[in-house]
């Protein structure tokens, strides 16, 4: 008799397999929204804004070099940085625009002031 209460005690101790996977499945749920997933998205707006690129678009490097684009090939940009400077980048190596446009849009400026201070 003691030996069958005993026996139930330990059966009742043993938690399932469904709790666990439920745990990991979830974690993984949120791995996926909170990291793989916005890297994907960056990932596709840098494609397309790299394929959108034109002769005459002011960029950004990911040096820090800014320059307007004197000419571009499928793999490579020759940057204008002054009127008698090129220099040539890979593709990848272009990181933003930097026209007025997009300054307006990263840094707007309230109603009233003028430049950044």
């Amino acid at each position: 008799m003691y030996n069958l209460i005993l026996l139930q005690a330990q059966a009742g101790k043993q938690p399932g397999m469904l709790p666990n996977l439920i745990l990991i499945g979830a974690i993984l749920i949120i791995f996926y929204f909170f990291m793989i997933r916005p890297q994907q998205k960056k990932a596709k707006d840098q494609k397309k804004f790299r394929e959108s690129l034109k002769k005459g678009n002011n960029v950004v490097t990911l040096g820090g070099m800014h320059g307007k684009i004197y000419e571009i090939n499928d793999a490579t940009v020759i940057l204008e940085v002054d009127r008698t400077l090129k220099v040539t980048f890979e593709l990848s190596a272009i990181s933003q625009e930097s026209s007025a446009r997009a300054y307006k849009d990263e840094y707007p400026v309230e109603k009233g002031k003028k430049g950044w201070f």
